[in-house]
C-alpha cells in the first residue's frame, strides 16, 4: 500500500534571504509596502532566516509567467550572486507557475509569505491537533504545487484485492501523487472533524459550570500569552517573536468580586492569513467565538497598531465574531511614545483600557471592566426562596453572584445576579 509522510520543509535556518514586497499608487503606497516587509523580517526572524536584503518594487502589472517584469528579475538575480543569498521570499502569493519559473532564473529556492507562515507554524506547533491543522493546511496548499515535498515509500504492484494503489497503464506519475495527497487530505479531515467534537464536548462541560469565558485575542505577538501569566502566573510560553502561541491555554481566574472567570489565550492574528490556515485552525479560532466575552489586546507601542488592528477585527468578522462584548486592552502603554496613537486606538476600539503586561499598570481598571462585562451576562433580581427550595440557592451561588441574603422565617431573601438561563426556575419566585 501506498504512503505518504508528512512532508519536510524545504526551509532550513540560518539561510539568507531576500525579501520581496510590491506596490502600485492604487491599492498600495511604497510605506505599507515598507511597513509589510517588516513584519516578513519577523516572519523569518521567528523560523531562523537571516534577512540580508528588503526590496520594495513598483509593479504597475503581474506578469502571468514571473509576477515581475524581466528587468527587475535580472537585478535580483544580480542581487542573489553578489550577497550569496539562498532564498527569495515574496510578501504577496504568487502562483505555482510563477514559483517554478522563478527557481529555474534565479537558482534559489522561491517561495511565498503564505508558505512562510505554514513553516512557522509547523516548526512551532507542539500539540497533536496544532500537528494535524497545520499538515492539513500544507498540503491543501502545495496541492496545485506538488513539489515533492513529501516522501513516497515503497510502492507495489497487487492482484487488487489489497486495496493499495497501482500504477495504471498510462497514469502518469503527478496523477497518482495527487491521488495519494487527496487521499491523505481526506483523512487527515476526518481526524480534524474528531477534534471538533472534542472541543465542542470541553465547550458543553464548560457550559455546564456557567463560568463566564474571556477569549484573549489580538495581533501576534501583541502580548496576550503574557497577560494570562500576568493574571494567573500560569507556566504558559512567552516569547518576543511571532506565532509564540499556536496552541489555546485556559486558565481559571478569580476576579476582585469573587467571580470566577475562564481565560482562553489564542492563536495570535496577523494580516493576509493564509486562507487555508483560517479553514484549518477554524476549531482553534473558534475559541474566540464560542467565548462570552473577548478581551482584544494591542500593541499600543507598535508603528503599525491601528493596521493591525484592522487586521485582527478582519478575521473576527469573517469568524462571525465581530459583533460579540469585547474590552480593548491597549498594552505596553510603558513604551508608547506618540501619545496621539492612543488617541486613534481609542476611536477605533471599543472600551478602551491602557494597560502595562509587564509592570501591571492599569490592571485594576481592566478588572473593573471585566466585571462589568461580566455583569452585563446577568440580570439582578429580587427573590423569596422557601428553605424547602434551598437547593436552588446553591445552584444562583454557583452560576451566579448573590448580593445580599437574609432569612425571613421559612423563607430566604436574596438579591442576586443571575444568567439569562436560570430566568425560569427563578421566576416564580420573584418579589
Amino acid at each position: 500500500m501506498e504512503e505518504i509522510k508528512p512532508r519536510e520543509g524545504r526551509l532550513q535556518g540560518q539561510q539568507r534571504a531576500l525579501l520581496i514586497g510590491t506596490y502600485s499608487s492604487e491599492s498600495k503606497t511604497k510605506s505599507t509596502c515598507l511597513e509589510h516587509l517588516e513584519e516578513l523580517e519577523s516572519l523569518g526572524d521567528t523560523y531562523g532566516l537571516i534577512t540580508i536584503v528588503k526590496l520594495s518594487c513598483p509593479l504597475r502589472k503581474k506578469e502571468a509567467g514571473t509576477y515581475l517584469g524581466s528587468g527587475k528579475i535580472e537585478e535580483i538575480h544580480e542581487m542573489i550572486e553578489k550577497e550569496g543569498l539562498d532564498l527569495v521570499v515574496f510578501d504577496d502569493e504568487i502562483l505555482p507557475q510563477q514559483q517554478r519559473n522563478l527557481e529555474k532564473i534565479l537558482n534559489v529556492t522561491v517561495i511565498d509569505r503564505t508558505e512562510l507562515i505554514l513553516e512557522v507554524f509547523a516548526q512551532r506547533a507542539q500539540t497533536k491537533e496544532a500537528k494535524i491543522q497545520i499538515e492539513l493546511a500544507s498540503f491543501q496548499y502545495q496541492l496545485p504545487r506538488l513539489r515533492r515535498l513529501w516522501t513516497h515509500l515503497h510502492r507495489q504492484r497487487s492482484g487488487g484485492a489489497t486495496g493499495g494503489f497501482v500504477k495504471g497503464e498510462g497514469e502518469k506519475q503527478i496523477e497518482l501523487d495527487r491521488r495519494i495527497l487527496r487521499r491523505r487530505i481526506e483523512s487527515l479531515q476526518k481526524d480534524l472533524e474528531k477534534v471538533k467534537r472534542q472541543r465542542k464536548t470541553q465547550r458543553s462541560l464548560r457550559e455546564k459550570t456557567r463560568i463566564p469565558t474571556f477569549a484573549i485575542i489580538g495581533y501576534t505577538n501583541a502580548g496576550k500569552s503574557t497577560l494570562l501569566k500576568a493574571f494567573t502566573d500560569a507556566e504558559v510560553l512567552v516569547e518576543d517573536k511571532l506565532f509564540a502561541t499556536l496552541d489555546p491555554t485556559s486558565r481559571k481566574f478569580i476576579l476582585p468580586n469573587n467571580q470566577a472567570i475562564l481565560l482562553i489565550d489564542t492563536v495570535g492574528l496577523i494580516r493576509k492569513i493564509p486562507h487555508q490556515l483560517v479553514a484549518a485552525f477554524k476549531s482553534t479560532l473558534e475559541e474566540a467565538v464560542q467565548a462570552d466575552i473577548l478581551l482584544h489586546i494591542v500593541d499600543a507601542s507598535s508603528p503599525y497598531a491601528l493596521s493591525q488592528v484592522d487586521a485582527t477585527l478582519g478575521v473576527l468578522k469573517e469568524l462571525g465574531a465581530a459583533a460579540h462584548p469585547m474590552i480593548t486592552a491597549l498594552n505596553k502603554i510603558d513604551r508608547v511614545s506618540d501619545p496621539t496613537i492612543l488617541q486613534k486606538l481609542r476611536i477605533k476600539c471599543r472600551k478602551t483600557v491602557k494597560v502595562s503586561t509587564l509592570t501591571r499598570e492599569g490592571f485594576e481598571e481592566l478588572q473593573e471592566k471585566m466585571m462589568q462585562e461580566v455583569s452585563h451576562l446577568h440580570k439582578k433580581v429580587r427573590l423569596r426562596i422557601p428553605q424547602s427550595h434551598y437547593e436552588l440557592v446553591s445552584e444562583i451561588r454557583g452560576a451566579g453572584n448573590i448580593l445580599s441574603c437574609e432569612y425571613e422565617e421559612n423563607d430566604i431573601l436574596l438579591e442576586a445576579e443571575i444568567p439569562h438561563h436560570l430566568e425560569r426556575k427563578v421566576f416564580h419566585f420573584l418579589s
